[in-house]
């Protein structure tokens, strides 16, 4: 299954949405672009395996694999992404500014709860990051 997120690129933030198949999951935020910097940049668009991952911290969440120069990229809850991101991914419900949203939690365990079933029975889960109007 591929997960498709569609990005808008701001000063301050990351807004985009989360999609599959065309059918609209959820909204997500995320840091501004800043080359691929560890912990204050969004990581680059690309097509990125999802697996699921258990932190005392953040409980079960999603690790993004293989970021190029980057390690550890989350999917998790965080309703600004200037004061707790870290470079990771948040699902939000809504938009409220840029790199800010609102009910992370609230979508992020219906995000798990669509996703994670598929990568319990063993298939492989990607998310495919892109610009709106581009293509990879």
């Amino acid at each position: 299954m591929e997960l498709e997120l569609v990005r808008e690129y701001f000063p301050n933030g990351v807004n985009g949405g989360l999609s599959v198949n065309g059918e609209g999951l959820c909204h997500t935020i995320e840091l501004p672009w800043r080359d691929n910097q560890h912990a204050i940049s969004c990581i680059p668009e690309g097509r990125f395996e999802l697996e699921k991952r258990f932190s005392p911290r953040f409980r079960w969440h999603f690790l993004v694999k293989d970021v190029p120069e980057r390690d550890f990229i989350l999917i998790h809850p965080y309703n600004d992404a200037e004061k707790e991101a870290k470079g990771c991914i948040a699902p939000v419900t809504t938009i409220t500014g840029e790199g800010k949203g609102d009910n992370s939690r609230i979508v992020f365990e219906k995000l798990k709860a669509f996703v994670f079933p598929i990568l319990e029975r063993g298939e492989k889960v990607f998310l495919v990051i892109r610009s709106k109007g581009g293509k990879l």
